[in-house]
């Protein structure tokens, strides 16, 4: 499976991946595109990515979580290219023993791909204009493009 992907994610196929007989938890995550956004009509997003940077982080984000919750499975994809409204852009799926585990996990690994990652979206409007931004706005929070707001304590 490849991390980074131009086609479209099928979630069907991926969930179908992720059932082990060890785990009694499966969580997974869609991060889908919606028509707005800070008050503008979205039209749909373009993705590019640092591909090999971006492979390597994600699958080292997702060992990590791995080790940390002790996981059957953890697997994470994420598009590239244009991405209509209500398409998947990227997908998490994370299974465990517990339901906690899984859940915890799942946040911990779309946070960090969201915050440290090195993909960029371009939001195309439907006034024709288009807007450039990384996944993560903490900077707006923090005033530092370096400072990561999490919702959890990173190891």
């Amino acid at each position: 499976m490849d991390v980074i992907t131009k086609k479209e994610l099928d979630l069907v196929a991926l969930l179908q991946q992720s059932h082990c007989p060890t785990a009694g938890a499966v969580v997974l995550f869609s991060g889908e595109v919606r028509n707005h956004n800070s008050g503008k009509q979205v039209k749909y997003l373009e993705y590019e990515a640092h591909t090999s940077m971006a492979t390597k982080m994600i699958d080292e984000i997702l060992q990590s979580a791995r080790t940390r919750w002790n996981l059957s499975i953890a697997l994470a994809q994420h598009r590239i290219g244009k991405v209509k409204i209500t398409e998947s852009a990227v997908v998490v799926i994370t299974a465990s023993v517990h339901r906690g585990e899984a859940y915890a996990s799942n946040r911990y690994v779309i946070d960090r791909i969201k915050h440290e990652v090195p993909i960029w979206k371009c939001e195309y409007l439907e006034d024709g204009s288009k807007e450039w931004g990384g996944n993560c706005n903490c900077h707006k929070e923090t005033g530092d493009v370096n400072k990561h707001v999490y919702e959890f304590e990173v190891l």
